[in-house]
Order: structure tokens, then C-alpha cells, then sequence
């Protein structure tokens, strides 16, 4: 598939709310096919409600987060760092307590 040269201006995008275990999500969504675009917005205190096993590249606009991993394993996530995760490779869910604003990227690239 080719996109032609686009300007997201993420401030058209209307938000989608996703509640949590505890808090919710809001959602800004870009979709094209075979790829998805989301600036996702945590509120304070939210905890995803699933275990995810799609894969994703996040970035961390601001705040910070825990991902965590089915199998234990935390990772914190601060401003300005990024993890890339492939469908099915490790199951996830997010956490954060003070809020944070992330960027999402997945699609058909991820999958094995």
C-alpha cells in the first residue's frame, strides 16, 4: 500500500474513550489499511483491562508508564523512549499512575 505525503493535524481527530481495569484511554485513531495510527492518553491510576497480544510500536510523548509482561517482567517507560513489541511475541498491558500520552503505530508489518 502507498500513502501519499499526508499532514496529521491531531487535533481534527476526535477522541474515542476506553475504559480500564481502573481509569480510561482516550483515543485519536488514524486508520489506514494495514496500518493504524493513535495518540492514546492514559488518565492517572489507569490499568489496561486485557492482556494484548498485538504487537505495537509506542512511544512515549510524555509522562510515563509500565508495561507489563504476562510472564512478570516491568518495563517503565519514560518521555522519549520507545519499545517495539511483534503480534504474539509477549503478552502486554499498560499501567501508569501519574498519566501519559503516547504515540501508537501497528499494523500487518508486526505480524510473524
Amino acid at each position: 500500500m502507498a500513502i501519499s505525503f499526508t499532514v496529521i493535524n491531531w487535533q481534527d481527530i476526535l477522541p474515542s474513550t476506553h475504559p480500564g481495569t481502573t481509569g480510561a484511554a482516550q483515543w485519536q485513531t488514524l486508520q489506514y489499511p494495514g496500518l493504524r495510527l493513535r495518540i492514546v492518553t492514559y488518565q492517572p491510576g489507569y490499568l489496561a483491562d486485557h492482556w494484548c497480544a498485538k504487537g505495537h510500536i509506542v512511544h512515549c510523548l510524555s509522562g510515563s508508564f509500565d508495561s507489563e509482561l504476562q510472564n512478570g517482567e516491568t518495563h517503565t517507560l519514560m518521555e522519549g523512549m520507545t519499545y517495539i513489541v511483534s503480534d504474539d511475541a509477549s503478552l502486554h498491558r499498560s499501567r501508569t499512575q501519574g498519566g501519559v500520552k503516547l504515540l501508537i503505530i501497528d499494523g500487518d508489518f508486526l505480524a510473524p
